[in-house]
């Protein structure tokens, strides 16, 4: 399962409480693209429509460079529609009513030939909560130091 890209900011300024694994419907070219790491999760979050159907808003997908006649009128930051059983949609929409709580894409990665979308239901972040986790980070940074050294 290679990382394709993570959402550093979203992890940063969100507690994860639950995850989610969807499938991310996209062209052809959009897969190739999106395969070789051109993908920027910041800003974007996912939305449930009426009809029950997940988008992945905001997403930044850049075009393929091989493909550029087909993708004349190309937007790398449409929505696209994310595939998740019917029961965990009429989870997320429940706890995405929930106060305080959203659902943000955390990561994208590819299982097999297939791309995914690793999704989350978040909990805003304290600035508090946000500087202890700087004060682990540069702790753990420090412990790995040492033991190299």
């Amino acid at each position: 399962m290679p990382n394709l890209a993570t959402n550093k900011k979203g992890l940063y300024d969100y507690q994860v409480l639950e995850k989610f694994e969807a499938g991310v419907i996209l062209s052809g070219p959009e897969v190739k693209s999106a395969k070789a790491g051109q993908v920027n999760l910041t800003g974007s979050y996912v939305s449930i429509d009426p009809r029950s159907e997940i988008w992945l808003v905001g997403a930044h997908i850049s075009p393929y460079k091989q493909a550029r006649s087909v993708q004349a009128h190309y937007d790398p930051t449409q929505r696209r529609k994310l595939l998740v059983r019917k029961r965990e949609v009429d989870y997320l929409r429940g706890k995405s009513q929930e106060k305080g709580l959203t659902i943000l894409p955390i990561s994208v990665y590819t299982k097999g030939s297939l791309v995914k979308v690793e999704i989350g239901i978040v909990k805003g972040k304290k600035k508090a909560d946000k500087r202890e986790t700087i004060k682990k980070r540069e702790v753990d940074r420090e412990i790995r130091r040492k033991m190299k050294g």
